[in-house]
């Protein structure tokens, strides 16, 4: 089945629906200067969105450090989760992450949001540590993870996020 989205590289014009997802979606959302700069420094950072129907479904980014890419942050729209968008959002970044070499990925996701886990975790993804209060607002912990991307990509999903 085809995806209704498309993925494209995120522009400043973007900012304002992201910061919608942003706040629906995390305690501490970041601001629109943090997102700017995220999104306006390409020589390490690589911001991606889904659109659907003329608006942002969902984005992803990342930061490259040597051989290896750090997932900064992922957002879905509310009512639009469980439909594969976080899937397709990485599944182009792994692709771009081949391309370039980069042998590793590491992420942190807050102890609480198991779904986030169990999509990380089909992706390779597996812990190898907790940051003790790393979201200050909320004073949870954050478990480390880390994938190796020398290996063959993912299988799809069985179920859709």
């Amino acid at each position: 089945m085809k995806n209704a989205w498309k993925i494209r590289l995120a522009e400043r014009r973007d900012v304002g629906e992201l910061l919608g997802i942003e706040e629906a979606q995390f305690p501490e959302p970041w601001t629109r200067r943090i997102l700017l700069d995220e999104i306006e420094n390409t020589e390490t950072r690589r911001y991606t969105v889904a659109v659907e129907n003329k608006r942002i479904v969902g984005y992803l980014g990342i930061m490259f450090a040597l051989e290896e890419l750090h997932v900064n942050t992922i957002g879905i729209l509310p009512p639009e989760e469980g439909r594969g968008i976080a899937s397709s959002l990485l599944d182009e970044a792994w692709a771009d992450a081949k391309e370039r070499a980069i042998k590793r990925a590491t992420l942190e996701v807050a102890v609480s949001n198991q779904r986030a886990i169990d999509l990380y975790y089909r992706y390779g993804f597996r812990p190898v540590g907790v940051r003790k209060n790393y979201y200050e607002k909320s004073n949870e912990d954050a478990l480390i993870l880390w994938a190796d991307l020398s290996s063959e990509p993912p299988e799809p999903p069985s179920t859709l996020e």
